[in-house]
């Protein structure tokens, strides 16, 4: 899978930019706020239909114009169709193959992209928003269905948040309304969980051995999944669903008392071990960056077995941020099977092979110069 070009209108710096792309290594050169990050984040937009540096859609248009596109050329198993995203003060269309989708688990999946950028290195350290940012737009992005869940159940949970702080106000005392709320919520949140130990199942295999490689056979790398009540991945979704009931029916009343949802896949997190060790409590800023390593390519791997095809990958400014030795594995491990965007602001110093056989493209205030 690779994209083969890009067209840009009015979104963030470009007026209009229209590039296409070799399908190994593309280099996106320029000093910083250019429009390198701007061209990245394009290609995340188009694959996800949202930005990963903002949720508000109207940032990415220019002040002064009434809407921005991106439009791309995807080749996948010998085919070619396009992919369009507008996005204007009415909302946001998303055209696959010139054909609008109104659902976005019908359209996301059709390209499949992983972005390492250098807020990535916080995968470990971060808060939990963080990881499961992580885990549900990977999950998303081969089990489409997943976003469907995932979006009624935020849905939910934002419709039995207001009715909890109403009844902490004492507006209003009928729990009927909460527990038809809860019933809905817990079918959603039991295919979420149920989902995510499926998929960290795939990425333990992946992610383990790749860890084990970066760091010389020296570190073990295990992933846990930490829920907010107890259930673990051997139980069925019934099973699962009854754990749920059972929290909601015992916290309820704390749940009016604070007027919140106290429990759900929004308040899980993940948790990584290196050699026995929490990596992010105990673990060396070395060994927190190879386990993040790690989990993007496991990702590019696992969506290779799950699909067929490799994703495109994003370096976003993330080179500079690896050692000598980790930025040559990366590089070394995806040369010849991942068309790869990598933005920094001089490739001088980056000795690699892989990158003098890059095709080179040179950003200035949202122009490429030749």
């Amino acid at each position: 899978m690779h994209i083969k070009d890009i067209a840009l209108t009015t979104y963030r710096n470009y007026d209009r930019l229209a590039l296409e792309f070799d399908d190994t290594i593309n280099v996106i050169i320029g000093e910083n706020a250019q429009g390198k990050t701007n061209l990245m984040e394009s290609i995340y937009l188009l694959a996800f239909t949202k930005s990963h540096r903002t949720p508000r859609d109207k940032e990415l248009i220019q002040w002064d114009a009434e809407y921005a596109k991106i439009k791309g050329t995807i080749i996948k198993r010998n085919s070619r169709f396009p992919m369009e995203i507008v996005l204007s003060k009415k909302g946001k269309k998303a055209k696959l193959n010139h054909i609008e989708q109104r659902r976005l688990s019908d359209y996301i999946g059709a390209l499949n992209v992983v972005m390492f950028a250098p807020e990535d290195l916080n995968l470990v350290k971060g808060n939990p928003q963080v990881r499961r940012r992580f885990i549900d737009m990977e999950i998303g992005q081969i089990q489409p269905r997943y976003i469907y869940h995932l979006g009624q159940y935020q849905k939910v949970l934002r419709q039995r948040n207001h009715l909890l702080k109403d009844m902490q106000r004492r507006r209003n005392e009928d729990a009927t309304m909460l527990h038809v709320l809860t019933e809905q919520l817990i079918e959603h949140a039991a295919i979420i969980v149920e989902r995510r130990f499926q998929f960290l199942n795939l990425l333990r295999e992946w992610a383990a051995p790749i860890h084990r490689g970066i760091s010389r056979e020296l570190e073990k790398l295990e992933i846990f999944y930490r829920p907010s009540l107890d259930v673990s991945e051997d139980m069925d979704l019934d099973a699962i669903k009854e754990s749920y009931i059972a929290k909601f029916h015992g916290i309820e009343t704390k749940e009016i008392e604070r007027g919140t949802t106290l429990a759900g896949p929004h308040r899980d997190d993940l948790v990584f071990y290196v050699n026995g060790r929490d990596v992010q409590t105990y673990g060396s800023q070395g060994q927190q960056r190879t386990t993040a390593l790690s989990l993007k390519l496991a990702e590019i791997e696992l969506i290779n077995k799950e699909t067929g095809e490799y994703p495109v990958l994003l370096l976003d400014d993330v080179l500079s941020e690896l050692d000598d030795y980790r930025q040559s594995h990366l590089l070394h491990t995806i040369r010849g099977k991942v068309q790869t965007f990598v933005s920094t602001t001089s490739i001088d110093g980056i000795e690699h092979e892989a990158l003098q056989e890059a095709e080179l493209f040179y950003i200035e205030e949202g122009i490429r110069k030749k």
